[in-house]
């Protein structure tokens, strides 16, 4: 297993049309997300990256969404690097990740920044490349040298589930999706059975892959001080005979005088 840290400076999509197939990915990747986004809530949702500003989200309940990138873009409204956000701490309630930890020099600092970034129980969306995919086995072999997927990092999913339970993550859902050749473009139809069928039955071969997750904190609960100790008491050696506390009578005294003197 590779090392998530590398030195290499790594070539970086402007947009999907970068990627081959770019455009039916982005649509796929967009209808799965269409359902999850609508539980997402709160004030601040980032789109994290090129790729990311490109998926639309039109019926997510929250209305500010802030597009990240490292250039400055036509849709971007703020330009600053994926490991090192100028975002306050706490202050987004959701983020999409779309593949920008397959270009990333360092993707642990990336999700670090996040996990700084998002409040608690905020929600966090991540899509990867498949290394066990036909795209994936593609990637080392000499075909379109040029193709930018050559240069991805290409994390396993569960090398990135592993992350984000480490940085206090659940990871809610996972789907699969692109059954194809991405390097020569060539795709299935959205409704062919042999996608379902591999949507069902080789999800761990997809091109793509879909992780829906919620950063998760335990609130503390105080331990109260027992400022009053409460006295242990042994009952050992007590009595509880009513007549101990009362005053004897003349028979009585007589009666003990004679058990003491038998004795």
């Amino acid at each position: 297993m590779k090392a998530a840290l590398t030195d290499k400076t790594l070539p970086y999509p402007s947009s999907w049309a970068d990627i081959p197939n770019g455009d039916a990915i982005r649509q796929l990747i967009s209808a799965e997300l269409r359902e999850a986004s609508r539980k997402f809530f709160g004030y601040h949702l980032v789109r994290l990256g090129n790729l990311s500003s490109g998926i639309e989200l039109a019926e997510c309940p929250i209305k500010h969404k802030v597009n990240i990138s490292r250039k400055l873009q036509a849709n971007s409204a703020m330009v600053s690097a994926s490991d090192e956000l100028a975002l306050a701490e706490n202050s987004v309630d959701a983020f999409l990740l779309i593949n920008e930890l397959d270009f990333s020099s360092d993707p642990h600092q990336v999700l670090r920044e996040v996990v700084r970034a998002i409040i608690p129980n905020g929600h966090l969306v991540v899509v990867g490349f498949n290394p066990f995919s036909l795209c994936g086995l593609f990637k080392y072999l000499p075909f379109k040298r040029r193709n930018v997927l050559h240069h991805a990092r290409f994390f396993s999913l569960f090398r990135v589930k592993d992350w984000l339970q480490l940085l206090g993550f659940e990871v809610t859902m996972v789907h699969h999706k692109v059954f194809s050749e991405v390097f020569f473009g060539r795709r299935l139809a959205p409704q062919s059975k042999w996608l379902k069928w591999c949507e069902q039955y080789l999800g761990w071969c997809a091109g793509v892959y879909i992780i829906e997750a919620r950063k998760r904190e335990i609130p503390l609960s105080l331990v109260k001080p027992k400022w009053h100790a409460k006295p242990k008491f042994s009952s050992v050696g007590a009595t509880t005979a009513s007549w101990y506390s009362q005053p004897l009578d003349d028979t009585s005294r007589r009666h003990v005088a004679a058990q003491k003197s038998s004795s």
